[in-house]
């Protein structure tokens, strides 16, 4: 019995011994396997710094050359370049203005000011940094110069109302095409698709509301995405200065934003839900068709009609502007709409024909805010865009279908 014990025990003696050193090549081939990770992720991260410098000098070279060229009064540089970041610079001005014809001159002016001041070109943060100086202090004169002010918006009723799109007059839709060419895919690495979230209409009639720098500074970091210090340097300003002044245009903002403005996505356009209803809005808009609109529309819905300072508020106060002009002995004429899209919203253009008419007009365009399946919001608009947006001014019926 003795025996037979001492051999299992050396037995059991052999398989532990066995199992401790398997665990232990185990453990080693392991530790060799980490060693072996870390060692290609510190290769692989050497590389990626030494690509970004290679990148980073590549860049400052090319900005020392464009600024020599440039310097130079290279007038065919300056103008490619300049072309390169024209539409870019519209939007960035337009968001500063919230008026798309003022923001055209603003850029016309910011590329005769950066000619004129080639001189002081460096290079060092890049000509795309240098045109949004000139550009934003372009708007900063324009803004003291005019010293526009916000208006008391007025409801249908005659009492007072609450409305960020009525109270700022000069109000403007852009085209989303004109959205498109400010971002070309694939040209610039410093540009992206310009998001629905800082151009949409509730967003640049809040944004009126700020003092014109803290509106700068706004624009510049959470729209062109500029770093704080090239905001600062932009803007003449402290570090600290433009943290101060962001934190408090955000406070403001978010005053005068709609209450569900805060679950809106980063969208580049309409979502195939509010497209589906654009749909039968248009459809609506062409057969004069009130209870379907009114089927379309929340019940505390409100629409405004820039330069005008009314507001409609409710349901009910929109159909009875509507419904004159759409039905009964007062009504215009036929009705045709036409989906298209401004700001990265759905909207809609309205055509009539009034009786006698050979062709079909263009009144109005209505930008529209959904909400949770229905319409919120309405800004009305003239028809004076339709141009900039690839739509004519009037219509031959036989081409209504467009």
């Amino acid at each position: 019995m003795s025996g037979g014990t001492a051999a299992r025990d050396r037995i059991e003696r052999q398989h532990t011994e066995r199992e401790r050193t398997e665990r232990e090549q185990a453990g080693g081939e392991q530790a060799e396997r980490e060693r072996a990770e870390r060692e290609r992720a510190e290769r692989e991260r050497a590389e990626q710094q030494r690509t970004e410098q290679q990148r980073t000098e590549r860049q400052r070279a090319e900005h020392e050359r464009t600024a020599e060229a440039i310097r130079a009064g290279d007038q065919g540089t300056f103008t490619e370049l300049a072309t390169r970041h024209r539409h870019e610079l519209h939007v960035h001005c337009y968001r500063m203005l919230g008026s798309l014809t003022e923001a055209e001159d603003m850029v016309q002016e910011t590329l005769l000011r950066a000619w004129d001041r080639r001189q002081s070109f460096q290079g060092r943060s890049g000509f795309r940094a240098w045109l949004y100086r000139i550009a934003t202090n372009v708007c900063l004169d324009d803004l003291a110069r005019r010293r526009r002010r916000t208006v008391a918006a007025a409801g249908s009723d005659g009492g007072p109302a609450r409305s960020a799109t009525a109270e700022v007059t000069w109000l403007q839709p852009c085209p989303d095409r004109l959205l498109d060419l400010a971002a070309p895919a694939g040209t610039e690495p410093e540009t992206a698709a310009i998001g629905r979230e800082t151009i949409e209409l509730a967003f640049l009639a809040a944004i009126q509301h700020l003092p014109p720098r803290q509106r700068a500074v706004l624009v510049l970091r959470d729209a062109a995405g500029l770093p704080a210090q090239e905001t600062a340097e932009t803007l003449e300003m402290s570090v600290a200065s433009v943290k101060s002044a962001l934190q408090r245009a955000r406070a403001t903002l978010r005053e005068h934003l709609p209450g569900e403005r805060t679950e809106w996505q980063a969208a580049t356009g309409p979502t195939a839900a509010e497209r589906a209803l654009l749909d039968r809005f248009v459809t609506a808009c062409r057969n004069a068709d009130l209870p379907a609109l009114t089927a379309l529309l929340h019940e505390d819905a409100c629409q405004s009609m820039p330069p005008a300072h009314l507001v409609f508020t409710g349901r009910e106060a929109i159909l009875a502007m509507w419904r004159p002009v759409l039905e009964g002995e007062s009504a215009w004429g036929a009705w045709h709409s036409v989906p298209l899209a401004l700001n990265r919203q759905p909207a809609a253009v309205n055509y009539v024909r009034r009786p006698g008419d050979a062709e079909y007009s263009a009144v109005n365009i209505d930008v529209l805010r959904i909400e949770h399946g229905v319409i919120t919001g309405i800004t009305t608009f003239g028809p004076e865009v339709l141009p900039l947006a690839g739509l004519p001014l009037t219509l031959d019926p036989a081409n209504a279908e467009l």
